[in-house]
């Protein structure tokens, strides 16, 4: 059967799943049959015995980073970088309004500054995005999204 993780807990070492017949399955972690942690709308793929999912695997196709892209999050961050759009699209909201704000207060002061505020955080949008790229997803997920590594 298929379904979505609707939330798993590390401590107590079981979740649940929404299975696509809209019943919902409890799980232990000894059924996870994957090495990365499941998170919360992940695809999985699982057998059911008794009203509990067993032996579940991540579901082929599907995407593990839950509603975190690295390639639109890498592109944001390259293109957009100077405005803190990437970091509003992780959920970072305070780094993003900082990056904002020194991208404005930099356009408003632009004769007595040149503008390096703005180059500044121009590069730090390019120098995230070539990060975000060149991870693998797994890193990227475990990075940005699990650990929710705000700054490079």
């Amino acid at each position: 059967m298929k379904g979505k993780i609707l939330d798993f807990s590390i401590q107590s070492n079981s979740g649940a799943i929404s299975g696509d017949d809209g019943e919902r399955y409890n799980f232990s972690g000894a059924d996870w049959k994957s090495q990365r942690h499941p998170t919360r709308g992940m695809s999985v793929d699982f057998a059911t015995e008794d009203h509990q999912a067993k032996e579940i695997y991540i579901a082929v196709g599907s995407s593990t980073l839950g509603e975190k892209d690295k390639i639109l999050a890498g592109l944001l961050a390259i293109f957009l970088g100077a405005f803190g759009i990437h970091k509003f699209y992780l959920g970072y909201k305070t780094p993003g309004i900082i990056v904002l704000v020194i991208n404005t207060v930099g356009l408003v002061l632009t004769v007595f500054l040149l503008l390096i505020p703005n180059y500044v955080v121009f590069v730090i949008g390019i120098i995230e995005g070539i990060l975000y790229l060149v991870k693998s997803d797994e890193e990227f997920e475990q990075t940005y999204v699990i650990g929710q590594k705000e700054w490079f």
